[in-house]
This record gives C-alpha cells, structure tokens and sequence, in this order.
C-alpha cells in the first residue's frame, strides 16, 4: 500500500490558510503511485518521474492511473493543456471505481473541454454516485488564464461530507453531501485517473467542432501530482480505513476568505450550472441552493421555476460525453 508522507504538513497547510496550495506539498513519482492505463508510447514519463506527458494522436489517446484505490482525500496536479486549436481533445483530471463498480459506480470529474482558436478553454466538474449518471451534475467555467501558456494546478478535496474542487488554490465549487442526494454522493472508494481522448462528438459545441488530426499531436504535461488520502485494501475495499493517520489528516471546510474568492469566481466565470437548466429539469434538483444573482448571470434566471426554491443569501478511457455539453 502507498501511504504518502507529509501528511501533518498539508493538514496544517489546508486548515491554517485560505491559500489551499501557499506551501510545498508531497509529491508522487509515477514509478510510486501510478499504471499505465493505455496509450502505448503516446505516454511519456520525464525528468525524476514527477512529469508525465499524454499524447493524443489519429492512433489513440493515452492515459494513467493511480495504483491505489482511495476513501477519501486530497487529488492534485499541475497541468498545461495542448496549444493552437483544440476542438473535439478532452482532458481529464477524475477519480473514480467503475472498473470495480460497473453498475453503481461514483465518479468526481475535472474535464477540460477543447477549443477553437480565439475562443476561451472551457472547464467542466461534474460527480457521480452510485451510478447516478442520469442525473448529471455539471457545471463547466470559461477559465480566465490560458491553460496552454504554463502549468496551474487542479485538485479535488473529498470526504465524507463534501467534495470541493479548486483551481489554482482557489475553490471554484463545493458539493455538500445532503439527505435530498440520497445514495447519490459518492462514498466507495476510488482511483485517481489522468486521460486525454478524442471527444469530438459532444466536446466542442456539442459536436460542432471536432478533433482535426492536422494539428495533432496533442499534448497534455502533468507534473508534481499529489496522493494524499487513505489507500484501502482492493480485496475489502469497503472494510474503510476511519482509523488510519492519513483518514485523519483529510481537512474539512472552506474559509471565509477562501468563500468570498469563490463566490466572485463563480459569479464572473461559470457559464452553466445544472440547478439552473430549465431544459433537463422542469424542477431543480432537490440538492440545488439557489442563487439568484447566479442565475440571472447565466441568463437562465425564472421567477416562476425559483420563485419557492431555497435561496442562497450574498455571501481508462473515457465515457461518451457529459449530457448538455455547449
């Protein structure tokens, strides 16, 4: 089993902070904590083993996984996306148990979704459980850097109680367990998967826009990924590890600070939001908190549909595409 050091340091990091990602972190070498999942040479290991490159060419895309199954904790990377036009070319940052649950998976997502030249990289979050995929829960952000200049990081938080993906440090979203999501969060364990793969049917545009070879190939660096959580047994992957240091260390909450900065971001960078689609729900889902200004923002605001909702106060290779994919 792979049980990361450093722990006490990122618990002090992550709770001490509204910067999720101030200090150095521990990191994994892919000897350590990573499998080939397919791709053939299209994957290339570098330097001390802490960057990985993904290639996506007309042969096949490529991608890897971590050794481990996890309950529970803290997933990052540092990631530069291909350059000049991406359209149809998915990246993926995800965790998730379908190769051991097939009927009832879980699954907590970063995607990001290509593009045209002079057109924003979009980003798309999204999770499962419990084989939940009928019930999409995106959300996706135009991204207010260019991801293929330089590296920034991406990472997840997920307990027991919450999932909270962040960009650079900031939280861009929080998914909170409740008793409306029913089974529907997930709760078994999970690997960490990194993809890159043809997505022309829906990434784009919904399709508009697909993959086209002559730029190819595309490439996706990875560096200095993190595997910070609680390695289970993969014979009794439900038998849990509450009792373990790493369970233990797996911080909880988002702090004022780090609250404000998301509320801001949300507001200026998110293009879609499922609670707000009127299109797939006629009601929003039960675990939806409304947000009114949210909603006017994504020009999906309707008085009569979120007139009685509750009110938010100011404050591997990849599956076919995300449903309502734009």
């Amino acid at each position: 089993m792979n049980y990361l050091l450093g722990l006490p340091l990122l618990l002090t990091l992550l709770l001490s902070s509204s910067c999720v990602l101030c200090l150095p972190l521990p990191f994994t070498s892919f000897d350590d904590g990573y499998v080939q999942l397919f791709g053939e040479d299209n994957l290339k290991v570098h330097g001390d083993g802490r960057t990985v490159h993904l290639t996506l060419d007309e042969r096949t895309g490529s991608g890897f996984a971590s050794q481990d199954l996890y309950l529970h904790g803290f997933f990052s990377a540092s990631i530069k996306l291909p350059s000049d036009y991406t359209a149809g070319v998915v990246v993926a940052f995800y965790m998730s148990n379908g190769d051991v649950y097939e009927k009832n998976h879980d699954e907590i997502d970063f995607e990001f979704l290509g593009n045209i030249r002079g057109k924003d990289w979009r980003i798309q979050t999204n999770v499962y459980g419990n084989g939940s995929t009928n019930v999409g829960r995106e959300e996706r952000y135009g991204l207010w850097f260019d991801p293929s200049d330089d590296f920034h990081r991406y990472s997840i938080l997920w307990t027991d109680s919450q999932i909270i993906f962040y960009v650079d440090g900031v939280p861009v979203r929080e998914v909170r367990k409740t008793e409306t999501m029913g089974g529907q969060f997930p709760s078994k364990p999970m690997s960490l998967y990194v993809t890159i793969w043809d997505g022309s049917d829906w990434a784009t545009n919904g399709g508009k826009y697909r993959v086209n070879y002559k730029y190819a190939p595309y490439v996706a660096e990875f560096t200095n990924l993190v595997l910070h959580g609680c390695a289970v047994n993969p014979v009794d992957p439900l038998g849990g590890c509450d009792n373990t240091p790493a369970s233990k260390s797996i911080p909880t909450g988002i702090s004022l600070g780090e609250r404000a900065k998301m509320e801001s971001l949300r507001k200026k960078h998110m293009t879609y939001s499922y609670c707000y689609d009127r299109t797939r729900y006629k009601v929003p889902p039960p675990e939806c908190v409304i947000d009114h200004e949210e909603a006017k923002h994504l020009h999906m605001f309707d008085p009569v549909m979120f007139g009685n909702a509750r009110h938010r106060h100011p404050k591997h290779r990849r599956r076919s595409g995300s449903a309502s994919s734009m």
